[in-house]
């Protein structure tokens, strides 16, 4: 396929194209991104588009591959990207009060909770909590490795469903 007729079959799906793209993204200026993005990798790779298949479905095909990467991309980096003028309120730290009197009620909650729980499930699963293996705790218990770490589940278990039912997260 020559240049010219790439470009011909380009501009026939504009439209779909550019629709394609914003049903993706759900946003216009991301969507732009993502049409450019695909009509460069199209272009860049246009030798390997075969003569006989269908243009429209492999240019799709490739923006939705684009958009795929691009969504695992950003999703391993987790960079929120902040207006420059967000960018110093968030960067200086020296005039942010801390408040952790929700985070302290929560703890004490979470307490609370743990407190109810039977203490051959409690007490290893604060052991492992503080930061000693479940072998380590198996010795200290004078316990079967097994029944430490089924005990560990069993508390997370329990913990897991009052913490739902309190409603706290």
């Amino acid at each position: 396929m020559s240049t010219n007729d790439f470009y011909a079959q380009l501009d026939m799906i504009n439209s779909p194209l550019n629709n394609f793209a914003l049903s993706l993204t759900r946003d216009l200026a991301d969507s732009r991104d993502l049409f450019q993005d695909t009509v460069y990798k199209a272009l860049k790779n246009k030798d390997k588009f075969k003569i006989g298949t269908n243009f429209k479905a492999w240019i799709l095909t490739l923006m939705r591959n684009t958009f795929i990467n691009d969504y695992r991309k950003k999703k391993r980096s987790k960079v929120k990207t902040v207006a420059d003028d967000s960018l110093e309120i968030i960067t200086n730290t020296r005039s942010a009060a801390v408040n952790e009197g929700e985070s302290n009620i929560a703890m004490q909650e979470l307490m609370a909770m743990l407190d109810e729980l039977d203490p051959k499930l409690s007490e290893p699963f604060m052991m492992n909590y503080q930061g000693m293996s479940y072998q380590e705790v198996a010795d200290a218990l004078e316990t079967p490795l097994g029944t430490i770490k089924s005990r560990i589940f069993f508390a997370r278990k329990e913990m897991q469903e009052k913490v739902l039912r309190a409603g706290l997260r």
